[in-house]
């Protein structure tokens, strides 16, 4: 299979060859391929050939990130303008097929607010609860419009990131989530779905109280299952059942800063329980390969999925994995 269609068989319920891999981001570009990727700023006042030029070289980036790590999307692009985003698109097909999915990153919904506003903003939306609405209404008109135009110019996934939790919990209730965000989210996944895009709830933090929500908003899934947020694939999986796609839960703090047994159990835990053996999983940390992170414990994390990712190697799984429960 290649890295595209292993994720759409993910996404729809099966059981690929391998778990299908990819990131958020992957921050690692100068360390591994000496590249810097492209971002706004970089192309502010470029214009003709010479743009054109550092667009191509940004997507060949792109692909050698996809190929060196098996990521089945590029995801990279969502950096630069909407209008060098669709450019883009075309010189990674050009570059690789369809070998794998191309990706936007839209989301028009309420995130956490930053600390400056947090109190003003709560303060906001009680007491000016239909003016917090329109300005919902028009954020996701706005999101929708964009994500239209880059699903027609050939995204194929769209990766919605507005961030809703703290490691305790939400930061609206659940009751006032209903109201300003989940009918909102739903407008937006049925939109992109109804254009013919997967679509990929992102959210850090602990999501289980207002988990009941996202499912039934119907994203094809949910990403990124926070495991330092107490986020427990294995319940997630329990309850969501393989009707909507898992990613993540491989603990970013072991990644970055954790000893390979600790990369290796987080790993393993993700690969048991969130779906060798059910399906409808990527394989990924619980945020994305930031600065920082150790490029030989990010190998070391996909070495695991390579040899225990697949169906064919589930005992051996299950015998890892209660090594290392003893140890």
């Amino acid at each position: 299979m290649t890295p595209r269609e292993r994720l759409i068989c993910a996404l729809t319920g099966g059981v690929p060859d391998i778990v299908p891999h990819l990131e958020l981001e992957f921050q690692l570009c100068e360390e591994v391929f000496g590249q810097e990727p492209l971002r706004a700023h970089h192309i502010e006042g470029i214009c003709g050939a010479r743009k054109k030029d550092m667009l191509k070289r940004n997507a060949e980036l792109w692909v050698k990130v996809a190929h060196e790590f098996d990521y089945s999307v590029i995801t990279g692009l969502h950096w630069l303008p909407l209008e060098e985003q669709m450019e883009s698109f075309e010189y990674v097909r050009e570059l690789a097929g369809d070998t794998f999915m191309l990706s936007a990153f839209v989301d028009g919904t309420y995130a956490i607010p930053n600390g400056s506003n947090m109190v003003e903003q709560a303060v906001w939306f009680i007491e000016r609860e239909e003016e917090a609405l329109e300005e919902a209404e028009r954020m996701i008109e706005r999101a929708v419009d964009v994500g239209l135009q880059l699903i027609k110019a050939g995204a194929e996934i769209i990766f919605m990131c507005a961030d809703y939790c703290f490691n305790s919990g939400p930061f609206l209730s659940p009751k006032m989530f209903r109201k300003f965000v989940t009918p909102f989210l739903k407008r937006q996944i049925d939109a992109f779905r109804q254009a013919g895009a997967w679509t990929v709830k992102h959210t850090d933090g602990n999501i289980m109280p207002i988990l009941d929500q996202l499912i039934d908003c119907h994203p094809d899934a949910i990403h990124s299952l926070d495991p330092q947020a107490g986020v427990d694939i294995k319940l997630v999986r329990q309850i969501v059942g393989t009707g909507i796609c898992l990613m993540g839960n491989v603990r970013c703090s072991a990644v970055h800063a954790g000893t390979k047994d600790e990369i290796k159990q987080s790993a393993l835990y993700c690969l048991l329980y969130g779906g060798v053996r059910t399906g409808a999983y990527v394989y990924c940390t619980s945020n994305c390969i930031f600065k920082g992170v150790p490029v030989e414990n990010y190998r070391y994390m996909l070495e695991l999925r390579k040899r225990y990712g697949s169906l064919e190697a589930l005992e051996e799984l299950e015998r890892a994995w209660l090594e290392c429960k003893v140890n």
